[in-house]
Protein backbone atom coordinates (compact mmCIF):
# COMPACT_ATOMS: atom_id res chain seq x y z
CA UNK A 1 0.00 0.00 0.00
CA UNK A 2 1.59 3.46 -1.38
CA UNK A 3 1.53 6.01 1.50
CA UNK A 4 2.55 9.60 2.00
CA UNK A 5 3.08 10.87 5.47
CA UNK A 6 3.62 14.53 6.26
CA UNK A 7 4.97 15.61 9.78
CA UNK A 8 6.97 18.63 11.26
CA UNK A 9 3.80 21.10 11.56
CA UNK A 10 3.04 23.13 14.26
CA UNK A 11 2.57 26.94 15.23
CA UNK A 12 5.37 29.05 14.99
CA UNK A 13 5.53 32.82 15.53
CA UNK A 14 6.01 35.21 12.01
CA UNK A 15 9.56 35.25 11.04
CA UNK A 16 10.18 31.42 12.95
CA UNK A 17 10.93 28.58 10.68
CA UNK A 18 9.96 25.14 10.27
CA UNK A 19 10.97 21.93 7.93
CA UNK A 20 8.11 19.30 6.84
CA UNK A 21 9.10 16.00 5.97
CA UNK A 22 6.84 13.92 3.74
CA UNK A 23 7.73 10.08 4.34
CA UNK A 24 6.94 7.50 1.36
CA UNK A 25 6.43 3.68 1.38
CA UNK A 26 4.88 0.97 -0.52
CA UNK A 27 7.03 1.57 -3.46
CA UNK A 28 10.47 4.28 -4.55
CA UNK A 29 9.29 7.60 -5.42
CA UNK A 30 12.85 8.35 -6.94
CA UNK A 31 11.71 8.53 -10.54
CA UNK A 32 8.80 10.72 -9.45
CA UNK A 33 8.46 14.53 -8.64
CA UNK A 34 7.49 15.29 -5.40
CA UNK A 35 5.21 18.55 -4.72
CA UNK A 36 3.82 20.46 -1.68
CA UNK A 37 0.78 22.26 -1.72
CA UNK A 38 -1.07 24.12 0.65
CA UNK A 39 -4.97 24.57 1.29
CA UNK A 40 -5.62 27.62 4.04
CA UNK A 41 -9.07 28.40 5.34
CA UNK A 42 -11.87 29.07 2.97
CA UNK A 43 -9.38 28.76 -0.32
CA UNK A 44 -8.30 26.42 -2.65
CA UNK A 45 -5.42 23.91 -2.88
CA UNK A 46 -2.37 25.65 -4.29
CA UNK A 47 0.82 24.92 -5.23
CA UNK A 48 3.81 25.44 -2.77
CA UNK A 49 7.24 23.81 -4.49
CA UNK A 50 8.28 20.81 -6.47
CA UNK A 51 11.02 18.69 -7.06
CA UNK A 52 12.25 16.57 -10.23
CA UNK A 53 13.87 13.00 -9.74
CA UNK A 54 16.63 14.86 -12.03
CA UNK A 55 16.68 17.77 -9.28
CA UNK A 56 15.16 20.69 -10.80
CA UNK A 57 12.87 22.61 -8.84
CA UNK A 58 9.83 24.89 -8.80
CA UNK A 59 8.24 27.53 -6.56
CA UNK A 60 5.37 29.28 -6.35
CA UNK A 61 6.19 33.17 -6.66
CA UNK A 62 5.14 34.12 -2.95
CA UNK A 63 7.60 31.48 -1.27
CA UNK A 64 10.76 31.88 -3.57
CA UNK A 65 13.42 32.74 -1.40
CA UNK A 66 12.09 31.58 1.81
CA UNK A 67 11.01 28.36 1.45
CA UNK A 68 13.33 25.24 -0.19
CA UNK A 69 12.32 21.53 -1.45
CA UNK A 70 14.69 18.90 -1.03
CA UNK A 71 14.61 15.06 -1.28
CA UNK A 72 16.61 11.96 -0.18
CA UNK A 73 15.82 9.20 -2.87
CA UNK A 74 17.73 6.88 -0.50
CA UNK A 75 15.13 7.65 2.55
CA UNK A 76 11.89 8.10 0.17
CA UNK A 77 11.35 11.41 1.94
CA UNK A 78 10.73 15.16 0.72
CA UNK A 79 10.70 17.69 2.77
CA UNK A 80 9.68 21.53 2.63
CA UNK A 81 12.30 24.18 4.69
CA UNK A 82 10.28 27.22 5.43
CA UNK A 83 12.25 30.25 6.64
CA UNK A 84 10.41 33.53 7.39
CA UNK A 85 7.03 32.25 7.79
CA UNK A 86 4.34 34.85 7.80
CA UNK A 87 0.71 34.42 8.66
CA UNK A 88 -0.36 34.41 5.22
CA UNK A 89 1.36 30.79 4.93
CA UNK A 90 -1.00 29.49 7.73
CA UNK A 91 -2.47 26.74 5.83
CA UNK A 92 -2.91 22.68 5.87
CA UNK A 93 -0.12 21.29 4.16
CA UNK A 94 0.36 18.04 1.84
CA UNK A 95 2.85 16.50 -0.29
CA UNK A 96 2.26 14.49 -3.06
CA UNK A 97 3.76 12.32 -5.75
CA UNK A 98 3.18 12.74 -9.46
CA UNK A 99 3.03 9.27 -12.02
CA UNK A 100 5.63 8.49 -14.26
CA UNK A 101 5.63 8.01 -18.07
CA UNK A 102 2.53 8.97 -19.24
CA UNK A 103 1.30 10.23 -15.92
CA UNK A 104 4.57 11.90 -14.84
CA UNK A 105 2.90 15.13 -15.01
CA UNK A 106 -0.70 14.39 -12.57
CA UNK A 107 -0.30 14.10 -8.67
CA UNK A 108 -1.35 10.69 -8.01
CA UNK A 109 -0.12 9.98 -4.81
CA UNK A 110 -1.48 12.37 -1.78
CA UNK A 111 -0.79 12.41 2.17
CA UNK A 112 -2.99 13.56 4.94
CA UNK A 113 -2.05 17.05 5.55
CA UNK A 114 0.05 18.65 8.41
CA UNK A 115 -1.29 21.83 9.89
CA UNK A 116 1.11 25.05 9.78
CA UNK A 117 0.08 28.01 12.02
CA UNK A 118 1.66 30.98 11.66
CA UNK A 119 0.80 33.86 14.65
CA UNK A 120 1.91 37.56 13.96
Amino acid sequence: QVQLVESGGGLVQAGGSLRLSCAASGRSFSSNTMGWFRRAPGKEREFVAAASSDGITSYRDSVKGRFTISRDNAKNTAYLQMNSLKPEDTAVYSCAATGVGATKYIYNYWGQGTQVTVSS
